[in-house]
């Protein structure tokens, strides 16, 4: 095996909960040499996190991580857009200084495409391979969260953007089978490498002791992202019509719809039985993996984006659990053949009944579909196997 020397490419890095950390970690335990060109944590927190404000090289588990500045990101449109734009502006000064030598440059393309800048740039200084693991289309990201109209003169700039920054590409690797289709017809990259590989799961099954739910209830655990296209006010909408059962739903996360979260919680009066319990790192989030009787996993159908296998599915079947799931295309497609889940539609009505119709169970049943899930996952979608396929196709590009 060889050791390569990378360079990953990520605006989101340790302490903030993104995979990316997870990859580089267990790149660096195989005997390869990782750099992280990253951005100061701030994702969800409003700010730059103070003791960070001053770092720009640290080692953090044997991956050397290079911080450049950036703006934080807060709730508003033209912050978050400051956000996506210093690190694009600061991450190819960083490059255009750089004098150390890698041997590939891997991407990791959440929102926003920007992030791909500084490493076409890299491959463009040393020519050096560009592999970009794709887990957030663009600009199809940015027309379902409603932040661009389709039609738009916005759209039409982003579609090019996104396409110049794509194009250099030696290799995308797809988080989702579906997203070949997008880079094919929409993109126009017809006879670009592709390669299926999915995000592995950010909390796995730990010795962590289980939290302790009050067992006269059926607790369902929704841990992620609380944002437009997690369906996120379907949780309270549903549990409005479900206050007369024993059911508690409880919510781990943060974003962008956190205070219509707590708004609609507050309009119906669910203090009780729908528990908003903020952000939470990891390895506290897995204890409550631990002990919730059920996961639930969401996700808007509407576009490529809509049909993508969401990470919290991933790391959901990780903990033997059974899910509930508002899901369609590659998400749906794999709880369907691991069937381990229950599924229902994003109107509150149906969730409600689907909800109901997990608690009348029986504990065999439910034991069934949390096996089911994990035998699933670790057949496909551990970390290790995850890693496993990055490791091959980023030296297959440096041998080509």
């Amino acid at each position: 095996m060889i050791a390569m020397k990378i360079l990953i490419v990520c605006q989101f890095y340790y302490p903030e909960n993104f995979v990316i950390y997870k990859i580089a970690e267990e790149l660096v335990k195989r005997g390869h040499e990782v750099d992280v060109l990253t951005g100061k944590p701030n994702y969800g927190y409003g700010f730059i996190i103070p003791e960070y404000k001053k770092v720009k090289e640290e080692k953090i588990n044997g991956v050397n991580v290079h911080r450049v500045k950036l703006k934080a990101r807060k709730h508003s449109r033209l912050s978050i857009i400051s956000n996506y734009l210093s690190f694009w502006k600061n991450s190819k000064k960083w490059v255009k200084k750089c004098r150390i030598k890698y041997d590939i440059v891997y991407s990791m393309s959440l929102s926003p495409v920007t992030i791909l800048s500084a490493g076409d740039l890299y491959k463009k200084k040393y020519n050096v391979p560009h592999v970009v693991h794709c887990v957030d289309l663009w600009p199809e990201s940015a027309t379902i969260t409603g932040a661009v109209k389709r039609k738009s003169i916005f759209y039409k700039i982003l579609y090019k953007w996104s396409h110049d920054l794509y194009e250099p590409v030696d290799e995308v690797l797809l988080g989702s089978p579906s997203y070949e289709d997008y880079f094919k017809n929409v993109l126009k990259f017809p006879d670009k490498k592709y390669c299926y590989i999915p995000q592995p799961s950010l909390v796995e099954k730990s010795d962590i002791a289980s939290f302790e739910f009050d067992k006269d209830y059926c607790n369902i655990l929704y841990c992620g992202n609380l944002g437009t296209i997690q369906l996120i006010p379907l949780i309270p909408k549903a549990m409005n019509l479900l206050r007369d059962e024993k059911i508690k739903f409880h919510i781990i996360g943060m974003g962008p719809m956190e205070n219509k979260l707590k708004d609609l919680i507050d309009e119906y009066h669910l203090e009780d039985t729908v528990i908003y319990h903020g952000p939470m790192i990891a390895s506290e989030a897995s204890a409550y993996f631990k002990g919730a009787d059920a996961l639930y996993v969401s996700l808007k159908g509407e576009g490529a984006i809509g049909k993508t296998i969401p990470n919290k599915l991933v790391m959901s079947m990780s903990f033997a659990k059974p899910i509930i799931a508002v899901l369609e295309g590659d998400g749906e497609m794999i709880l369907r053949e691991s069937q381990g889940g229950l599924f229902s539609s994003d109107n509150p009505l149906d969730l409600a009944r689907t909800i109901k119709e997990f608690t009348h169970l029986n504990k065999s049943q439910k034991e069934k579909m949390g096996q089911n899930n994990l035998t699933y996952f670790e057949d496909n979608l551990t970390c290790k196997k995850v890693v496993d396929k990055i490791e091959r196709e980023l030296l297959n590009n440096i041998r080509s």
